[in-house]
């Protein structure tokens, strides 16, 4: 049984082609900008949507541990840990009571077949476009067992395999996902450790490691780097990120400098967390630092383009 917790059709964006991306659940990143913090812990969780909310109180009445309340400000107690310290046992009882999915379960287990079947729906336009599947997350490296069975079947059906990963993992994990996909999307956040690890909660050695890895290999892959004014946009860390990649053995395919959005502010209300919570300065990038960035990259002989 595979953990996940989306899966996206006709996504045009995560890698070459009209992609089916699935979004396995668990991350050893606490990215502060993350827009799929639902992604991060790897058991189920739920969010609740207020405005969806009818007030009806099936999911208090539908709960056998009575966790639940209705307020003023809408349902309270749907976390994990509830205020008064009972825990819940995430039985889906509350979830599949609401009416409107005001109130949602993020993360299930998939068997196989039924990924499979989920995939197969999309084979024509998948081979129309060259597209294929994406396995992104959280960090699907997190899994490197199920993932490693998900790369074997899609490879058995001769559908093209992509890994979205930040390379946070060992690099025996590393090397052996490369031998079971046809291209990496890797996450390139930071070139500063100390500044990566204040934004992300880890180390970017071993990630900066495993990036020379594949490229040593000979492996495709392209880098994306989200772009952040007051963390990442600056000149210094973009003229270091294009020196690292220009220096590589074989340098990226591409690079996407991906524009920053707060979508992932709506998303901790829905979990009941707080979104940046000590509110460390970040803007999206205007037009011309955009340009600017690329224009950096492209110095150094990198293939780069804003989105991707």
């Amino acid at each position: 049984m595979f953990p996940i917790f989306d899966i996206k059709r006709f996504a045009i964006n995560d890698g070459p082609g009209i992609r089916t991306t699935i979004f396995m659940k668990g991350c050893p990143l606490h990215c502060v900008w993350c827009h799929n913090p639902e992604g991060i812990a790897s058991e189920p969780e739920k969010l609740y949507t207020k405005k969806k909310c009818i007030g009806c109180q099936s999911c208090v009445d539908a709960c056998p541990h009575h966790l639940l309340r209705l307020t003023p400000d809408g349902i309270d107690g749907y976390q994990r840990t509830s205020a008064s310290g009972k825990e819940c046992l995430l039985c889906g009882a509350c979830t599949s009571s609401c009416p409107t999915l005001a109130l949602e379960m993020a993360g299930r287990e998939y068997t196989m077949d039924q990924l499979m079947k989920i995939v197969e729906k999309e084979r024509n336009v998948m081979e129309e476009s060259r597209g294929g599947v994406t396995i992104c997350g959280g960090e699907p490296l997190m899994h490197p067992d199920y993932l490693l069975q998900i790369l074997h079947e899609l490879g058995s059906r001769d559908i093209h395999r992509t890994v979205d990963t930040t390379l946070y993992a060992s690099d025996t994990t590393v090397r052996t996902i490369a031998d079971q996909c046809e291209l990496f999307l890797v996450d390139l956040k930071h070139m500063d450790d100390a500044r990566h690890q204040l934004y992300t909660g880890v180390s970017n050695q071993p990630i900066l490691r495993n990036i020379e890895t594949i490229s040593r290999m000979g492996h495709p892959y392209w880098i994306r780097i989200p772009l952040i004014v007051g963390v990442n946009a600056d000149d210094a860390n973009i003229e270091s990120s294009a020196r690292f990649l220009a220096s590589l053995p074989s340098p990226p395919e591409v690079v996407n400098v991906l524009v920053y959005h707060d979508i992932g502010k709506g998303k901790h209300a829905r979990k009941g967390t707080t979104y940046n919570p000590d509110e460390i300065k970040m803007l999206p990038p205007t037009e011309s630092e955009q340009q600017h960035a690329l224009d950096i990259l492209k110095s150094f002989g990198l293939n780069s383009k804003i989105g991707g």
